[in-house]
């Protein structure tokens, strides 16, 4: 239910399934390469590209050189992709109040920690 009312958010943008996320990780990882946030993201390199794509032709995103190497892309959101991603974050964080009205705030940071865990251990596992 959660997943559909995430995925609902990216609707009234008219940017494809997996935006938020997207945006997200480049927001708080600006110059990170494409194979960085495809796998953070657990999505393909293909399936990032498509996306990045989408969101370089509606000027959400850039590509740049990396100084650090050449051969690598870094991507950083432009200021529209900023006011974009914030305007997408306050819509998930109005679908997301009632789960932290009902666990309250030390639930809240419990679940977030275990979730965190379980993701690690997963990504300890596949490499």
């Amino acid at each position: 239910m959660l997943h559909a009312r995430s995925i609902a958010v990216s609707e009234p943008f008219g940017l494809p399934t997996g935006s938020l996320t997207i945006m997200s990780l480049i927001a708080a990882n600006p110059g990170n390469s494409q194979k960085q946030l495809a796998d953070w993201a657990g999505i393909t390199g293909p399936a990032l590209v498509g996306v990045v794509d989408e969101l370089e032709n509606r000027g959400l995103v850039t590509r740049e050189r990396s100084q650090q190497d050449r051969r690598r892309n870094s991507l950083i959101l432009t200021d529209k992709g900023q006011r974009t991603t914030e305007a997408m974050m306050a819509a998930v964080a109005t679908i997301e109040a009632p789960i932290r009205d009902s666990l309250g705030s030390e639930d809240m940071r419990q679940l977030i920690m275990l979730v965190d865990r379980a993701v690690g251990a997963l990504q300890q596992d596949s490499e």
